[in-house]
């Protein structure tokens, strides 16, 4: 009885899952026809719109096509993988100037305006890029090469291209200020040395020194002192011709008379400027730098230290 029972259970599964596939194969069978019926209503139905072909194309934009297909972008600068394009470009553009350039008259060296150059950290600082120090010193080789060109030969792309590394600022063309002579014949010349300062007017006179009021013995005890005071006077024999008004502040004696000493050549040269050679053989006219060094801290001065002691 039980397998009677059991076959009757497996053959009503197998009726019913043959039923379900009969039924998904009919469902298909149905969805197909409607797609074909649809196809040939679409074929037999005049359309709205009439479709146009595309056009051909022609031979050149194929090449055209082809050529683009292969194209890579390639960079504006031929330095732009080195590590110093913007110098590079520059550098390049001064070998083809001095190549185009090299039949061009040139004249003497003494007689070229003397420029100042950038140095290489104001380069480096300037491209912003790490240039090296022999290409620098190559570089600078063609400009001062290419400077000796006539003036009136070089071409304006050649002041362009040398624009560029000169100095923002000419010191070889400052002139200074010349120093006025007011309407009392008098000449102000001004001195600094350490940490004093002297101001002193120059005029034509008997030989009168005055100092903060005083005369020049009394003011410096030292005969050294006075000597300094009145060298740019006495280097060129004009001691009884000028006199001197002077004020000095700040310092010890020997600074405030070598401050005057340059403040007295300055109002001489203002009134006599051919004395300028004379008073630079004589040491009257340069600034003198030299300051005392300050004190560091753990130190006793500027460089002594505390004495070591063994025991």
């Amino acid at each position: 009885m039980a397998s009677c029972s059991r076959h009757a259970v497996t053959s009503a599964l197998r009726g019913t899952t043959k039923a379900l596939t009969s039924r998904r194969q009919q469902s298909l069978e149905q969805q197909f026809q409607s797609l074909r019926l649809g196809a040939r209503r679409l074929s037999t139905e005049p359309s709205s719109s009439a479709i146009t072909a595309a056009p051909e194309l022609d031979v050149d934009d194929l090449e055209k096509f082809r050529l683009a297909k292969h194209a890579r972008p390639v960079p504006v600068s031929p330095s732009y993988f080195s590590r110093t394009p913007r110098f590079n470009d520059r550098y390049l553009a001064i070998e083809r100037l001095s190549r185009s350039c090299s039949h061009l008259p040139v004249i003497p060296a003494a007689d070229v305006v003397h420029v100042g150059w950038k140095s290489l950290p104001d380069l480096r600082r300037a491209f912003g890029e790490p240039v090296k120090a022999t290409d620098y010193a190559k570089c600078l080789k063609l400009i001062k090469r290419l400077q000796l060109i006539h003036p009136n030969a070089q071409p304006k792309e050649l002041g362009q291209a040398l624009e560029e590394f000169k100095r923002d600022i000419q010191a070889l063309r400052n002139v200074a200020n010349p120093i006025p002579i007011d309407k009392f014949g008098r000449a102000l010349g001004v001195g600094k040395r350490k940490s004093s300062s002297a101001r002193a007017f120059v005029l034509e006179g008997q030989g009168e020194v005055l100092i903060n009021g005083k005369t020049l013995a009394e003011y410096f005890g030292r005969v050294h002192d006075r000597e300094s005071a009145v060298w740019a006077l006495h280097a060129t024999e004009r001691l009884d011709k000028y006199n001197v008004w002077a004020r000095v502040d700040g310092g010890g004696t020997t600074g405030q008379a070598e401050a005057l000493t340059l403040a007295i050549a300055k109002g001489l040269i203002a009134h006599e400027p051919t004395l300028k050679s004379a008073l630079r053989k004589a040491g009257c006219i340069t600034r003198d730098r030299r300051t005392v060094e300050r004190k560091k801290a753990g130190f006793q001065k500027a460089r002594k230290g505390q004495t070591w002691v063994k025991r």
